[in-house]
């Protein structure tokens, strides 16, 4: 057995500066953990011992839990050790559960007796755990395992203690350390679906003689479900559309890309945008389920005459501001997309005259709020429009997404947000 004296200063001091050796010869947590069980055992014995580290995210309680308790996990001496330890840890169950959910240390002479045992090895008898603290809460626990009875007292609690306080230090350093390469690797894959999802927009908007059109698509997280599109299609027609995917980031812009791709698909061919909201509408749920849905509004223009023929599925109402001065609001839709099965879906036509505009959008403008919860809305959409209808259509989109960043007094947005503008030039 060890001696019961106490650690003397020197002996702390050692303890302390074997610990943060091994912390630099290493920042991987299971290293450390296994370094950190080799070093406790020059200073205590044990038949088995184990260190649990909890999740970050467990730690520190975000709005979402994590998938698994444990981040970390090393034993030493349960040949017949269980499996996933975490559902007895959620639950509180087990000497280790204890310790970490009450943050208190446990000395147990005979494991038989203890209501919260939990057997992990058929030969223990007695036991000693301590949590691993930081900022006063804990991070993990620390326990040592003996097949003798009574083989642990206070005064090892105090070591055990002195030795857990120690390597919270290593193990934090660690933890960081993961949650960085983490970090940066979700961040890489973010980058790589950023750069595929711009690829698949405009990389600049069509050129027809007459008109002036341009769009934008501004994501507020690396990757968003907002899209827009120009489809050159036969007879010098343009297909044009705006849509919005329920859900934000990767989930998003899977649906996303799934939509382009069956609406590129249908565009080739002769159906009516109507008809070609029917076919997404039915094809859609096989491929992003039925807990997704899209809005949009597709169209195809006929710039020799200025019709807009488009059918709008459970979308936000375009926008026709006249020269004349007279805003219209095409209010008639359909269902949305992905969601009903069997839906009817109706073409609408309007015609661009000389100096007309429409205007395509997502809610992103129309509902950015303020810190009071007023939403920009329609109106205040119409003004800037009108505002800055002397620029060219790229100029007026900067004016609008100018506008609502004034208004919610905000540099980035809550949600994605959309613009496409067509504009018939006034003859000269």
């Amino acid at each position: 057995m060890p001696s019961r004296m106490p650690l003397s200063t020197e002996q702390k001091c050692n303890l302390l500066l074997e610990i943060i050796q091994g912390d630099r010869r290493t920042l991987d947590l299971d290293e450390v953990l296994n370094n950190l069980l080799d070093t406790l055992q020059t200073v205590m014995e044990y038949d088995a011992a184990g260190i649990f580290v909890l999740n970050r995210d467990i730690v520190h309680p975000r709005h979402t839990q994590p998938t698994d308790v444990i981040a970390g996990i090393v034993r030493r001496g349960f040949a017949d050790a269980p499996g996933n330890p975490d559902p007895m840890l959620r639950s509180g169950a087990g000497v280790i559960g204890y310790v970490i959910r009450s943050g208190k240390c446990a000395v147990i002479p005979d494991v038989r007796q203890d209501a919260h045992y939990v057997e992990g090895r058929k030969t223990t008898l007695s036991e000693i755990a301590v949590p691993i603290l930081q900022d006063r809460r804990p991070i993990g626990a620390l326990n040592l395992e003996s097949d003798r009875l009574a083989a642990y007292d206070e005064e090892d609690v105090e070591i055990l203690r002195f030795f857990a306080d120690a390597a919270a230090i290593t193990i934090e350093r660690a933890m960081l350390h993961r949650q960085l390469l983490d970090k940066r690797r979700v961040e890489a894959q973010l980058q790589v679906a950023h750069d595929i999802q711009q690829r698949l927009l405009p990389s600049q908007p069509p050129v027809i003689s007459g008109y002036q059109i341009a769009g934008l698509c501004l994501p507020n997280h690396e990757v968003g479900g907002d899209y827009y599109d120009f489809i050159p299609l036969s007879n010098s027609r343009l297909g044009m559309v705006v849509a919005d995917v329920s859900g934000d980031g990767i989930p998003g812009a899977l649906v996303m890309t799934a939509f382009r791709a069956l609406l590129r698909t249908h565009a080739a061919t002769r159906l009516p945008p109507a008809g070609i909201a029917h076919e997404i509408n039915q094809s859609l749920p096989e491929i992003a389920g039925r807990s997704n849905f899209v809005t949009a509004v597709y169209g195809v223009f006929r710039p020799e005459d200025g019709r807009f023929r488009y059918a709008n599925c459970g979308h936000n109402p375009p926008l026709l501001l006249r020269a004349s001065g007279e805003t219209l609001k095409l209010t008639r839709t359909g269902p949305l997309l992905g969601m009903l099965g069997e839906s009817d879906y109706e073409d609408q036509d309007i015609f661009l005259g000389a100096g007309d505009m429409l205007v395509l959008y997502t809610d992103g403008i129309v509902e950015a709020m303020t810190a009071s919860e007023d939403f920009f809305g329609e109106q205040r959409l119409v003004q800037a429009v009108r505002a800055a209808a002397h620029q060219p259509v790229e100029g007026i989109i900067a004016a609008i997404v100018s506008a609502v960043q004034d208004f919610t007094g905000l540099s980035s947005f809550e949600d994605d947000i959309t613009l496409v503008i067509v504009r018939r030039e006034e003859p000269v």
